[in-house]
């Protein structure tokens, strides 16, 4: 079984940063997207960044400029770098992963996706 286990959220003043880390661990052959989404009170979960295998990001409009993504393949950990943080910030942030459990997966392309926990961010103006 897969896991995500996220890290590092917290409560932070508008203009601070925050780093957030998330390992997967478990039956994994190789993670294809890893990406971090958020849910804010009242609203819908919505993509932050993700990174690709080749390390390729994608970024929502409102964090560009402001959140770098990153990981470690070696480790199976992706980061989001959070600065210049803004009240509009504050989420529940959710580590993804889509990955696949042996060469035979990668081969036939069976993915499975996996979210974590949650961690909470709080930004405070």
């Amino acid at each position: 079984q897969v896991q995500l286990v996220e890290s590092g959220g917290g409560l932070v003043q508008a203009g601070g940063s925050l780093r957030l880390s998330c390992t997967a661990s478990g039956s994994i052959f190789r993670i294809k997207n890893m990406g971090w989404y958020r849910q804010a009170p009242g609203k819908q979960r919505e993509l932050v960044a993700v990174i690709t295998d080749g390390g390729s990001t994608n970024y929502a409009d409102s964090v560009k400029g402001r959140f770098t993504i990153s990981r470690d393949n070696a480790k199976n950990m992706v980061y989001l770098q959070m600065n210049s943080l803004k009240p509009e910030d504050t989420a529940v942030y959710y580590c993804n992963a889509d990955y696949v459990e042996s060469v035979l997966s990668l081969v036939k392309k069976r993915y499975f996706e996996v979210w974590g926990q949650g961690t909470l961010v709080t930004v405070s103006s």
